[in-house]
């Protein structure tokens, strides 16, 4: 860690001069182990924050100015703004999500009484699904909150990401990346409620087994894939729905009572828009309860029927993660495997014996080259704690 830290205040310091009162700090990214597209249909969802994430240099300044660097996008330079010049929807790079989260916390009353200079670095792969952006909005609030005193806990902080996600960069994005970030644990994924954002913390025992995250490659961009799309269908399935039995949201249904009330949605594709988000959330209660106790394998189950769910009745997967879910089924030593995120693109979540890991890198993707025509990347990860200074 320390290593990282005076690589980027060397770099900070080559930006903006020195590096003198600059600080360091991380927000972590995130996986969701089961409960996708769930979050915005007020059901549960099991997330975890990891070890990689964003790191970010800021410094308070004299002026109103705004500077931003990102190292991952060097190429761009530093891009100038200022406190003036907050225009949501209005900017075209990634500075974007920094920016919604300063015009977020002014929208909440508290309006920063000078500007910043900021470095930023991530160290999750780009365009994977792990929730970068939602770890810049997180690692934004966690930065003013320190220099500026503001009086916020971390779980304003993940809906103040939310609120800026929403209402700056126009994506009609749920709590739950932006939750899992702001208040990941060490060894624990985060059981949330999404409906009343009551959560608890599950310990997560994987004796001998490890998650690894396989990348697709694929790039794919929130707001420009088909997530609006499938908010409406459920919205309109919702509605549909109320006209026969008093809900506020598809998580408040089980199986049964879906079941039987199903036929009041009118269209056979909301209808089974509607039917993964109920199935789904009662998969991530049970898998949940598995895991507690200690049935590790009925919980890999539920992660392979989550997958199948996305694929045949979200319709959300493409041929690229159910490749990478399909292939990892075949792999021995697999107790489980399904994408995650928003689909189209990104990643996929497996757990895996250790003793199995790197046969399973190899066979699946081999496979994937062959069938999708580049190569896929593989991370084996940990499971880490949320935003910190360094």
């Amino acid at each position: 860690m320390s290593e990282m830290k005076e690589k980027l205040l060397a770099r900070f310091g080559e930006v903006f001069g020195d590096a003198e009162g600059a600080k360091v700090y991380f927000a972590p990214g995130r996986v969701n182990l089961i409960g996708e597209h769930t979050d915005y249909n007020g059901g549960h969802v099991f997330p975890c924050a990891l070890t990689i994430g964003t790191y970010g240099v800021a410094r308070k300044r004299e002026d109103d100015k705004l500077q931003f660097i990102s190292m991952n996008f060097e190429e761009l330079g530093v891009i100038e703004s200022s406190l003036k010049e907050f225009v949501p929807g209005g900017d075209k790079n990634w500075t974007a999500y920094p920016k919604g989260v300063m015009w977020a916390f002014e929208q909440k009353g508290m309006k920063m009484p000078a500007g910043l200079d900021l470095l930023l670095f991530g160290n999750i792969p780009n365009g994977s699904g792990l929730s970068s952006s939602a770890s810049v909005e997180v690692l934004t609030g966690f930065i003013l909150r320190d220099l500026f005193g503001f009086d916020v806990t971390n779980q304003d902080l993940a809906l103040i990401g939310q609120f800026s996600e929403n209402r700056y960069n126009l994506v009609n994005c749920g709590i739950m990346d932006q939750f899992a970030i702001a208040m990941g644990k060490k060894d624990h994924a985060i059981f949330l409620d999404t409906a009343t954002l009551q959560y608890e913390y599950a310990p997560i025992h994987l004796d001998g087994a490890k998650i690894v995250i396989s990348c697709s490659n694929k790039k794919r961009g929130l707001g420009d894939s088909k997530y609006n799309e499938r908010r409406s269908e459920c919205e309109t399935a919702l509605a549909e729905l109320q006209k026969v039995v008093n809900v506020k949201s598809l998580g408040e249904l089980d199986e049964a009572a879906f079941e039987k009330y199903k036929g009041a949605i009118g269209d056979e594709i909301r209808r089974k828009r509607a039917k993964h988000a109920v199935y789904e959330n009662q998969r991530t209660i049970k898998a949940v309860a598995a895991l507690k106790a200690g049935k590790l394998e009925e919980f890999g189950q539920l992660m392979n029927a989550s997958h199948v769910s996305l694929r045949d009745d979200y319709e959300v997967t493409g041929k690229e993660l159910d490749t990478l879910a399909e292939e990892a089924w075949k792999v021995p030593g697999v107790i489980g495997a399904r994408m995650t995120g928003a689909g189209f693109g990104g990643c996929s979540v497996s757990i895996v014996k250790e003793e199995a890991v790197e046969n399973f890198i190899r066979s699946v993707g081999e496979a994937y080259e062959k069938k999708i025509g580049y190569a896929a990347d593989f991370y084996v990860v940990d499971i880490g704690d949320g935003p910190a200074v360094l």
